[in-house]
């Protein structure tokens, strides 16, 4: 298939190479900042348990392992949210299924101020986890879709980064609510917000251009949306993104084809491991704190910190990562990821809590910015038709390692502390360098590309 050029005079207009090579306009810009904003939503709503299960375990008089289930199944739905993410957005659009998830999670977090018992968490936070699953890959895509290709990776990275962002969000609005109104308010509020901006989002968000240009019956809207995006297109016969025909949208085999299996089972691998460690931090890290002996409001602020880290080192891993290329960067982070972790074993919780609560936030910076990473790596490995697919494949198997946290979290807290909860952390990232450094297709540095790009011209 021949790649056109894109000119208003064109008889095919490729929308791939004029986003990839065109302005990153106040348009394009403000879809960013809504991915972004959902994005802060999602991570403030997948953390809210986390922050909550100390004060309801006081208030109901229930154990650790109680909450391991109801724990579960929110990762559980937020795997299988992920799957259908990629399956009906590369379907029937980015624009309705974030919407849809957004509202999805926010109304499972409002209800989850109505329970009165941890079997009715557990159901109500298996239908939260399908939204929260469901909004990250497909915000992730919107995020790259609609940015040049010289700052996609940090378009996408600093998208990603608002997750924790939006949980180091939660620990703040925890330390405010929680003690004053009680966990039900927490997730009352909580829960609104999603609602209110998933209505905001009805108005604002435009579909993906590159969705569109495989929709001819939209080839109207796509055009309007590319004249709004300063593109000339007001003579063009047909759309398309410069993909091969072959390649079949939201097929979950397509993301093993042409040469794509190799890399697509270590990125896989990757992905559950750091979001096994990253979700054992985000379920259990405020309940191994107070079982030390922190405070509450002492152990929410180690959640807190953990995320702080995460947000400044995602922009210095995609600012890394636009200039290097991605693979020393990742390898990097992933190694300094586990040292943080088994190096707090010689930090005691009690007796130096800063220095504890200092070097979580350390770890964090490197955990939280790897997994952000793994985003932009993804919206590199495949192409448009199979994007949010792969994505969301990989996620979901990532969330595999997130549904084993809920177990393997509070398994180690009961047997062996905060010494072999660190060690789950820590020896979790040990596993990430090896996928990492097995991974073939890295994004490349920049400079390569310009210089590639030079010897072409």
């Amino acid at each position: 298939m021949t790649v056109a050029t894109p000119t208003a005079a064109s008889a095919s207009y490729d929308v791939m190479h004029a986003i990839d090579e065109g302005k990153f306009t106040s348009l394009q810009k403000m879809m960013y900042v809504l991915a972004a904003l959902a994005l802060v939503l999602d991570g403030f709503d997948g953390q809210m348990i986390g922050f909550a299960i100390p004060a309801i375990m006081k208030e109901w008089g229930v154990s650790r392992s109680a909450f391991s289930v109801a724990v579960a199944s929110g990762l559980v739905g937020m795997a299988i949210g992920s799957v259908l993410a990629g399956l009906i957005a590369d379907r029937v659009g980015r624009k309705p299924v974030l919407i849809g998830s957004i509202f999805l999670f926010g109304a499972s977090t409002f209800l989850i101020g109505h329970a009165s018992g941890v079997n009715d968490i557990t159901v109500i936070r298996f239908f939260a986890g399908l939204g929260i699953g469901a909004a990250l890959p497909t915000a992730t895509t919107l995020t790259a879709e609609f940015t040049p290709a010289r700052f996609r990776t940090i378009a996408v990275t600093t998208a990603i980064v608002c997750y924790p962002l939006g949980g180091m969000l939660a620990g703040l609005f925890a330390g405010q609510i929680l003690p004053v109104q009680g966990w039900r308010m927490f997730f009352f509020i909580g829960g609104a917000m999603p609602i209110a901006f998933a209505v905001v989002l009805i108005f604002l968000l435009s579909e993906s251009p590159k969705y569109l240009a495989r929709q001819s019956a939209r080839w109207e809207e796509l055009r309007a949306l590319l004249a709004r995006m300063a593109h000339e297109v007001a003579h063009v016969k047909e759309f398309t993104d410069g993909l091969v025909v072959s390649v079949r949208r939201g097929s979950i085999g397509e993301v093993f084809r042409d040469g794509r299996a190799w890399d697509s089972v270590w990125l896989w691998i990757a992905f559950f491991m750091t979001l096994l460690s990253i979700y054992s931090a985000f379920s259990w890290l405020p309940t191994m704190l107070t079982a030390e002996g922190l405070s509450p409001s002492l152990a929410g602020m180690g959640l807190t910190a953990y995320n702080f880290g995460g947000v400044i080192g995602a922009i210095v891993c995609a600012l890394a990562i636009t200039r290097f290329g991605s693979r020393k960067p990742m390898i990097i982070y992933s190694a300094l990821s586990a040292l943080t972790a088994l190096g707090l074993n010689s930090v005691s919780v009690t007796s130096d809590t800063q220095t504890f609560l200092l070097g979580l936030g350390v770890h964090g910076l490197f955990t939280n910015a790897l997994q952000c990473s793994l985003y932009a790596l993804c919206a590199h490995l495949y192409p448009t038709l199979i994007r949010v697919t792969g994505t969301a494949t990989a996620l979901a198997f990532g969330r595999l390692g997130a549904i084993l946290s809920a177990f393997a979290g509070a398994a180690m807290i009961t047997a062996g502390g905060a010494s072999a909860y660190l060690n789950l952390l820590g020896g979790s990232m040990i596993v990430t360098v090896l996928a990492l450094t097995m991974i073939r297709n890295h994004i490349r540095p920049a400079l390569r590309d310009q210089s590639a790009q030079a010897e072409t011209a």
